[in-house]
C-alpha cells in the first residue's frame, strides 16, 4: 500500500512526473509540459532544462523534449502509448464525467502498471489523481484483469522467482495468484478492494489493442463507503462502452498509420 508523504516538494513531484511522461509516452513540447503539469510555461522550462541537465531528457532542434540516456526505451513502445493515451483520454474524461468518479488509464511494464492518465470526478470526497504512479501489476485492478487474460506461459515467467531477484519478500505466490485471476476474464472486470490504498476500491478492465507488447487497461476508483451492488453495475457498464470505443478509434489510427 502506497501511502502520500506527510508533506511534498511540488518542484520535485513535477520533475518526477515529466520523468515518467517522457520515458512512458515519449517526446513533448514545453508547452504540452505546462498543460499537463498545470504550471506557467516558465515553470514547465525551468523543469525541463533541469532534467537536460541530469541526462534525463534532451531537446531537439525542433525545441522537443525527449527521453534522455537515463530513461531511453524503446522508440517504439514511445510512440504506441503516447498514441494510445491520445486516442483513449476522451473516453475516459466521457467516463469521468459520467459517473462522476475518478477514471484511470494504464499500461503494463513488467510486473507492473504505470498510470498515464487520470481524469477526477467532482465530488468533494473522490480519489485523486494517479497519473504517473507505478504499482504492482497483481494489486490493482486493470492489473489483474490483464494478467487474468496472458498466456499461462507469459505469467509464469512475470511471476518466475528468478525475476524478483533482491525483492523475494514481495513476489505473490503464483497459485494464489491463478486462483484469484481465474473468473475474471468471464466477468469482464476485476476489482481492487483497499489493496494499494485504504478506502479505496477500484474496478478494471482490460483494453484490447491488437499489440501484444501494449497491455493496456482503464479503471474508476472511487471511496469504498460509496461502492455497493448497484454501482457495480453502473460502472462495469460505463467501462465496457469506454474500452469499446477506446479499440475502436486506437484500432483505425493503427490502420491509417499503417497505409
Amino acid at each position: 500500500m502506497k501511502n502520500s508523504p506527510s508533506y511534498t516538494v511540488t518542484s520535485v513531484d513535477h520533475a518526477l512526473q515529466l520523468a515518467v511522461i517522457l520515458q512512458v509516452e515519449g517526446p513533448l513540447r514545453v508547452s504540452d509540459a505546462a498543460e499537463r503539469l498545470g504550471v506557467a510555461r516558465s515553470t514547465a522550462h525551468r523543469l525541463l532544462s533541469m532534467l537536460v541537465y541530469r541526462d534525463f531528457a534532451v531537446q531537439d532542434e525542433n525545441r522537443w523534449y525527449a527521453a534522455g540516456p537515463v530513461l531511453s526505451l524503446a522508440t517504439r513502445s514511445h510512440s504506441r502509448v503516447s498514441l494510445l493515451r491520445q486516442v483513449a483520454m476522451p473516453f475516459v474524461e466521457s467516463l469521468a464525467t459520467h459517473l462522476d468518479e475518478s477514471a484511470n488509464l494504464m499500461v503494463l511494464f513488467g510486473d507492473h502498471m504505470r498510470f498515464i492518465g487520470t481524469v477526477e470526478g467532482n465530488r468533494v470526497l473522490r480519489v485523486g489523481s494517479r497519473e504517473g504512479s507505478v504499482f504492482p501489476a497483481h494489486l490493482v485492478s486493470g492489473g489483474k484483469a490483464i494478467l487474468a487474460e496472458l498466456p499461462p506461459d507469459e505469467l509464469e515467467a512475470i511471476y518466475a522467482p528468478q525475476a524478483w531477484a533482491g525483492r523475494e519478500q514481495d513476489r505473490p505466490s503464483l497459485s494464489a495468484l491463478r486462483e484469484e485471476l481465474h473468473g475474471i476474464p468471464a466477468a469482464g472486470f476485476a476489482l481492487n478492494v483497499e489493496g494499494t490504498e485504504a478506502g479505496v476500491t477500484a474496478v478494471g478492465r482490460v483494453v484490447r489493442t491488437g499489440d501484444e507488447d501494449l497491455r493496456a487497461a482503464v479503471s474508476v476508483s472511487l471511496p469504498s463507503t460509496r461502492f455497493s451492488t448497484d454501482v457495480l453495475g453502473s460502472v462495469v457498464r460505463g467501462l465496457i462502452a469506454a474500452t469499446a470505443g477506446i479499440e475502436r478509434a486506437f484500432g483505425r489510427k493503427i490502420a491509417a498509420e499503417a497505409r
